[in-house]
């Protein structure tokens, strides 16, 4: 009698029988990985709840006194505008502190904003490392490696995405580009960007708050553009939290 054929292997047997293209199966991510992936999600929102309070508390960015309202604070007019303009937030008790409120830990938590920043900066770093370590024990680092192809493969995903609502619209099929690869161009190139993205954040803030002690990197950085790196390189990363493994 014969050996009988496991489900894996039936299927094999059939799809070559009937002459249907073999459908490449990518394997699942580290465990590490997934684990790294979705706890960013509560680590950058604390990062950047606190890293609001903390810009707004700093006298910098206040402006002279509205002559209506007597406001000094840009947070504080767009609160009140908030709560005139819209409805079910007219009786709200405090309309000047509706953006700390929602939008940041509070009014008035510059000390506490600052050890819940860095609580959250050294979970970060540390979550980082163990997204490294996940990557390198899975093998999923070499999928990650830009390739002289990606430019077309690229073009060709501008193309489909592009084309879907025209597609739609005329009722017509639209076939979604082929690869043999477990990611595509685009996706490639969004999380092999997204560790740097990561590092690029750890940079300016250590920059910002240790001045001193790495003047190199904060002359590098000068004025603005540190937290226009840091915002930016949070925002990337919290859009790659986003995106489900």
């Amino acid at each position: 009698m014969g050996r009988s054929l496991t489900p894996r292997e039936e299927a094999s047997s059939t799809s070559r029988r009937s002459g249907k293209p073999v459908v490449l199966v990518a394997r699942r991510h580290h465990l590490l990985v997934r684990w790294s992936h979705w706890l960013n999600v509560p680590i950058l929102l604390g990062l950047m709840l606190s890293g609001i309070s903390i810009y707004w508390a700093s006298p910098i960015y206040q402006h002279k006194p509205d002559p209506l309202t007597g406001n000094f604070d840009v947070a504080a007019d767009i609160g009140i505008w908030i709560c005139a303009h819209v409805p079910g937030l007219r009786h709200c008790s405090s309309p000047p502190d509706w953006i700390y409120n929602h939008m940041s830990l509070g009014p008035g938590m510059l000390a506490s904003a600052l050890r819940f920043h860095w609580l959250c900066a050294y979970l970060f770093m540390l979550n980082g490392a163990v997204y490294i370590v996940g990557m390198v024990m899975g093998g999923d680092w070499r999928g990650l490696l830009p390739r002289r192809s990606d430019l077309l493969d690229a073009f060709r995903m501008f193309r489909y995405y592009l084309g879907i609502p025209f597609a739609k619209l005329t009722r017509r099929e639209w076939p979604h580009p082929r690869f043999n690869t477990k990611y595509n161009a685009l996706q490639r190139a969004a999380y092999f960007s997204v560790p740097l993205a990561g590092c690029l954040s750890v940079a300016t803030g250590w920059a910002i708050h240790k001045p001193m002690q790495f003047q190199s990197l904060l002359r590098s950085l000068e004025g603005s553009m540190r937290r226009a790196l840091g915002i930016s390189g949070s925002c990337g990363s919290s859009f790659f939290s986003s995106y489900p493994l």
